[in-house]
């Protein structure tokens, strides 16, 4: 909101200063400074409201150092992460930007399932929360919206450039282009770095049919990512910094996508009206930095499914906005990790099960974070120690932009 009226101001009234708003880099660092301000202020109200409402963490004992200490802790404190995220990004972004729009959608309706499975846990104790089947038919609808959108909305193309014309007169090399809608998207470590998903019809259908390829991957992508961070949100300040750091990786790929010169440079796709997504990075990082104000350890108040579930569905229609959704097993390492901990456990004990008559485990106790706390290590060393892999992972998703 603040960016149209600053627009007209500048263009109607030459406003000193107004001009400003035009730059994203700006208008960036408002939205950062804002979403900090709005956690370190109503941080603590909020907090307060769901203690009163007696919203507390219901803990199972799992024979954790600690663990019985977080009991009654309040819960639900993903709406801190959602006010700090969303006020932003009204206030900062172009609303007529359809990425930004996909972003808001997807953010509010990936918070509503959180909200939903710990309405459940808190007011109804039932301790399974949403079942998993209606978890999974919320994040399809999301990925049906998101993959509907990339694939038809007229706003969501590429630039695709011609070989060099040199103009006679001037002596010099132009480079013409068209912006064209396109499944093309980005893959690491190769030097032919595209990748187009019409390949998957492998013939049996026309190329019109991409767009059913595309969405499932949406789908499968959107779930994947979410229950991803929804596994890692298992002990104080794990998800919330981890997705500071996916972020400011995701905040970096929006604005070098989103910039001519910069993916040119880089021979990286280029992505017209995508570099607004840089606003809403922004405040996705400094909501995500202000909720750990509360939540690092010993935290005052837990993000719950309505935060994490979020976090991941956020994390998600970003990669996959910008192309970028082949780097999520690298740049998302920690959640692929933690994932794919309970996936090893649960098949192994199974498949032991069957075959010896008694479950065996390759972990202590998954998902991985915990295997840690059964080691014997502190809570607060292994968040510290996720943090450190996630910014190498980080790392080494920018160097892909090179590195090929």
């Amino acid at each position: 909101m603040l960016y149209y009226l600053f627009t007209y101001l500048d263009r109607h009234f030459d406003f000193p200063g107004a001009g400003v708003f035009q730059y994203i880099s700006f208008r960036a660092l408002g939205t950062v400074i804002t979403s900090l301000l709005i956690a370190a202020v109503f941080g603590r109200k909020i907090i307060d409201t769901l203690r009163n409402l007696q919203i507390g963490e219901s803990i199972r004992d799992l024979g954790l150092e600690g663990q019985m200490q977080k009991r009654g802790t309040p819960t639900m404190g993903g709406f801190i992460i959602l006010a700090s995220l969303l006020i932003p990004v009204l206030l900062f972004a172009k609303l007529s930007n359809v990425y930004i729009v996909l972003l808001i959608i997807s953010a509010i309706w990936t918070g509503l399932i959180g909200w939903l499975d710990d309405y459940i846990k808190v007011f109804k104790k039932n301790k399974e929360g949403l079942h998993g089947r209606f978890k999974v038919v919320g994040q399809i609808g999301l990925g049906l919206i998101v993959g509907l959108t990339l694939s038809f909305n007229d706003y969501v193309k590429i630039r695709v450039y011609d070989k060099p014309v040199v103009s006679t007169d001037l002596g010099r090399q132009l480079q013409h282009y068209t912006d064209v809608k396109s499944t093309l998207t980005t893959v690491p470590f190769l030097k032919n770095n595209e990748f187009d998903y019409s390949s998957l019809l492998f013939g049996f259908l026309p190329d019109e049919y991409t767009w059913i390829v595309y969405t499932l991957v949406c789908i499968f992508i959107i779930t994947a990512v979410s229950n991803g961070a929804n596994i890692t949100d298992g002990i104080d300040g794990l998800a919330a910094g981890t997705s500071v750091i996916i972020g400011l990786t995701l905040g970096v790929l929006a604005y070098l996508s989103g910039n001519a010169r910069f993916s040119e440079y880089l021979n990286i796709m280029y992505l017209p009206n995508s570099g607004e997504l840089v606003i809403f990075c922004a405040a996705f990082v400094g909501a995500c930095v202000g909720f750990l104000w509360y939540n690092s350890y010993p935290a005052q108040v837990f993000m719950g499914d309505t935060g994490s579930l979020m976090l991941g569905g956020v994390i998600a229609v970003l990669s996959l906005s910008i192309r970028k959704e082949m780097l999520i097993p690298v740049m998302c390492g920690i959640f692929l990790a933690e994932n794919l901990s309970v996936i090893i456990q649960v098949s192994y004990f199974r498949y032991t099960r069957r075959k010896y008559g008694e479950g065996r485990r390759v972990f202590l106790m998954s998902p991985l974070h915990h295997h840690f706390q059964k080691k014997g290590y502190h809570e607060a060393k292994i968040v510290t120690r996720f943090w450190i892999v996630g910014i190498i992972l980080a790392v080494l998703t920018l160097v892909t932009l090179k590195l090929r």
